[in-house]
């Protein structure tokens, strides 16, 4: 069976949207963790980016759209307008950035500091307060609700496609005589169906990420994240830091707390697990985090271990790929053992770039865990429906069609895909190389970086790679 849960977290980037009906301004989405080729010709370029994310787990609705809390606001007209930040008063905004700092240090909003040692590996040492916007942004309510009533329809859709071994393996065909990384990726995923592994219980913690056409007004998705969507702990955390802040300056910027949506990705991250935990039906197993060796991040992590303990009195342990290769046991049943204990849960929060595999121990770890009965978050067929090309097949004419038959879902989804095309499509290269103004630069991986504008040389330089191109968005 497959579990799930839906909620709303209301950033990858640690910022927090203010629901308004008619907003006199409105923000471009980015998640600045996204890469590929994107059309630029409504894009507008901003230092104001904002990720919306809508975070859900798959397949199943555990609570579909339980986890939104989206409270009551008062028409734009009747309310305060929003007030620039560089017209509050110098003196009240130092004020509001201690407070803030305080705030965030006294409610672990934190990151390891990269400049001091071992402040990724070792919990309290060389803590600093994670990046963060001091306000929020301003987000019309209507398209907030869009993405989230989209959530249930992509995770439906996921689960589909990775069911489907041979699209997956065929539409990744060319990626993996190009890409070396999606091409052991894949070489696992044939081992599985050679094998006819069955995944009883299916669970996805998914994200997806997307930008408001300045000129439009439409949602349109960048992309969809099946592996290690990040700070349900840390966002959360945001949201209520802006709270608390509009709770004592509100009326001195302009903006009202009860407009900012309740955020409970956390919980909802920690239900999932919990539920995958149950599911799997063994008091005495454990749920494992895949962790990079050095993680910055960590108390993002350590936030869903610590609820998941409180609310499900589940035990959770840290291990990177190297120690699940080298503590990890197959038994003959299936089941996993790594360091001698049960493992019901394997989470991911490492094992989606290249650099998390420098050696064949690693790939021996994912093959490992890819072999055992314990549910995976995400599976291999989950982690490759959420490539860059398996979203730019799924966006052409009648593919949806394969996995979904509701027709008012499929053109919902229609509705906010954004163009993208792979740079062996000659007409999309040509018309890149001659407005490449209109177009960025994405390429297949996960995990952030290399959202490239300029494209006129480099299209020239690597046509024959497996990157995408997508019309920018103002």
């Amino acid at each position: 069976m497959g579990v799930g849960y839906i909620c709303c977290t209301s950033s990858s980037s640690s910022s927090s949207t203010l629901l308004t009906y008619k907003p006199k301004q409105l923000f471009n989405l980015a998640n600045p963790t996204t890469t590929s080729i994107t059309s630029q010709s409504h894009f507008k370029t901003s230092t104001n980016f904002y990720s919306i994310s809508c975070t859900s787990s798959s397949f199943l609705p555990l609570k579909c759209g339980a986890g939104i809390d989206i409270r009551e606001t008062q028409d734009e007209n009747t309310s305060n307008p929003m007030m620039g930040i560089h017209n509050i008063n110098p003196d009240l905004l130092q004020q509001m950035v201690y407070d803030a700092l305080v705030w965030c240090s006294l409610h672990g909003l934190v990151v390891g500091d990269k400049s001091v040692q071992n402040s990724g590996i070792v919990p309290g040492v060389g803590m600093k307060h994670a990046p963060f916007a001091l306000l929020p942004t301003s987000f019309p309510q209507t398209q907030w609700q869009q993405a989230c009533d989209l959530m249930c329809i992509f995770n439906e859709l996921i689960d589909r496609v990775s069911l489907d071994g041979n699209f997956l393996q065929d539409t990744l065909s060319r990626t993996k005589r190009v890409d070396v990384f999606t091409s052991r990726l894949l070489d696992i995923h044939s081992m599985m169906l050679e094998i006819k592994k069955k995944e009883e219980i299916r669970l996805g913690l998914h994200r997806s990420d997307y930008m408001l056409d300045d000129q439009t007004k439409d949602l349109l998705q960048i992309e969809l994240n099946t592996i290690s969507s990040s700070f349900p702990g840390l966002g959360c955390l945001v949201s209520e830091l802006h709270s608390n802040l509009l709770n004592h300056y509100g009326d001195h910027v302009g903006l009202q707390s009860g407009r900012v949506p309740g955020n409970t990705a956390l919980t909802g991250y920690a239900d999932a697990l919990g539920q995958a935990w149950k599911e799997y039906n063994d008091p005495r197993a454990v749920v494992m985090v895949v962790v990079q060796t050095e993680e910055r991040n960590m108390y993002d992590q350590h936030w869903l271990s610590t609820v998941l303990k409180e609310r499900h009195a589940v035990t959770t342990i840290r291990k990177t790929l190297a120690e699940v290769d080298s503590e990890g046991e197959l038994l003959p049943d299936g089941t996993l053992l790594v360091g001698g204990q049960k493992v019901a849960v394997i989470y991911f929060r490492a094992g989606y770039a290249p650099s998390d595999y420098p050696s064949e121990s690693e790939w021996e770890a994912r093959l490992l865990m890819e072999c055992s009965s314990a549910v995976k978050c995400p599976s291999i067929s989950y982690h490759l429906a959420g490539t860059k090309k398996i979203q730019q097949e799924l966006a052409k004419p009648n593919v949806l069609e394969r996995f979904l038959e509701n027709k008012d879902e499929i053109a919902k989804l229609r509705k906010c895909f954004a163009g993208l095309w792979s740079l062996d499509d000659p007409h999309a290269v040509r018309d890149a190389l001659e407005r490449p103004e209109l177009y960025v630069l994405k390429p297949q991986r996960e995990g952030g970086g290399l959202v490239i504008s300029d494209l006129f040389h480099l299209i020239l330089l690597i046509s024959n790679s497996c990157c995408f191109s997508r019309k920018k968005i103002k």
